[in-house]
């Protein structure tokens, strides 16, 4: 149909034009969180686009529900100021039958949407684990910027060390500060190189200077050395003792229904049953009174939008707690939005005016005690 095929070019038009500023606005808003998080050593500085880019795409599945959403209510809202619904109305359809040009319009974004939620999503976030835990465990060498003091990866050490341009493994000026096991040490030397000795790691120093004391004690001891050697090495290899939940594929969160399991499975599962809902709800919502600001509607979309996710949010906390069933939370959340989206569609598809409805039953109460 002619008026079908109109709808879906115009919410191709608004959906395109509202994923790009959202997305746009996403990206600003993430790269200065990750710059931020850089600069306190959370990750590689020259990571940051890699860190941004897999954000982003962890975020896309609520960008392209929000777009979604918004196209819908912009394009039924704008038929409505332009008296289009009133000739669609008139020619003897109702509000419900626009569901089927929505869904048609709407079922690639619903696919893309469950593909982000249940395969790229954990994906993006084990990407993002895996580079934060890397520059976590680097060795104390590798932390080491010249000229400046660097705290060791277990916070026992602070090191400044005048690396050498010309070779990577030796620098000059060596100090090494250390608190560890009550006992106080502060080292420095002339210069260093980094030794490897089997699977350890040492920097040897040379010509350099020791002073030792315990905490709370006033006693100190100078010792003077040719040659010492510090173990600065660190296993880079090993894997992570803990394993986010979120960063677990769906069919593993699926074989163990562990309450953290069952609470991660909650949100994935629930980004995409939003996206479903929202649907429905932007198509119930969308009547707008031309005497009315336009801004009206799509102000009180983006409140529910974010109550829902919210909500969606509390869940998933609720249930990795036992506050809250996995099969309960989905049916009272996901289940009642949907339930709340068609009836106020049916208000809206029949013409039902809440105070005629009252006054009707009253009338009838009425007639009836006569």
């Amino acid at each position: 149909m002619l008026f079908h095929s109109s709808i879906r070019k115009e919410l191709a038009r608004s959906f395109g034009a509202t994923l790009i500023v959202l997305a746009t606005v996403v990206m600003t808003m993430t790269l200065i969180r990750t710059l931020g998080q850089a600069s306190r050593g959370s990750f590689n500085p020259s990571d940051v686009m890699l860190v941004m880019g897999y954000t982003v795409l962890a975020y896309m599945p609520t960008i392209l529900t929000m777009s979604l959403f918004i196209a819908i209510i912009g394009v039924l809202s704008r038929m409505y100021r332009d008296s289009e619904m009133v000739i669609w109305f008139t020619s003897g359809k109702g509000l419900a039958t626009l569901i089927g040009p929505l869904f048609r319009f709407s079922w690639p974004v619903l696919l893309v949407v469950m593909a982000l939620a249940l395969v790229v999503l954990p994906w993006s976030n084990q990407r993002i684990e895996n580079m934060k835990d890397q520059y976590e465990k680097r060795g104390d060498i590798e932390r080491i910027e010249p000229g400046q003091f660097q705290e060791s990866a277990a916070g026992k050490r602070v090191f400044f060390v005048e690396k050498d341009a010309s070779n990577n493994k030796a620098g000059a000026n060596v100090f090494i500060a250390t608190t560890e096991n009550g006992k106080e040490t502060i080292t420095s030397a002339r210069s260093g190189r980094i030794l490897n000795i089997g699977q350890d790691r040492f920097l040897m120093l040379n010509n350099g200077q020791r002073l030792e004391s315990m905490i709370n004690k006033s006693d100190l001891k100078i010792s003077e050395f040719e040659e010492y050697g510090v173990k600065v090495g660190v296993d880079l290899l090993a894997g992570p003792d803990y394993v986010p939940t979120n960063t677990k594929p769906t069919l593993e969160l699926l074989r163990n229904l562990s309450l953290p399991n069952l609470a991660e499975l909650s949100w994935r599962f629930g980004l995409i049953l939003a996206a479903i809902n929202f649907i429905v709800i932007g198509l119930a919502v969308s009547s707008v009174n031309p005497r009315v600001g336009r801004s009206t509607n799509l102000v009180f979309s983006l409140f529910a939008f974010v109550l829902y996710y919210n909500l969606l949010n509390l869940g998933q906390s609720w249930i990795a707690s036992g506050k809250f069933s996995f099969v309960g939370f989905l049916a009272t959340l996901h289940g009642g939005a949907l339930v709340f989206g068609l009836v106020w569609l049916t208000k809206g598809h029949n013409n039902w005016d809440w105070r005629t409805f009252l006054s009707q039953i009253q009338s009838s109460s009425r007639k009836s005690s006569t």
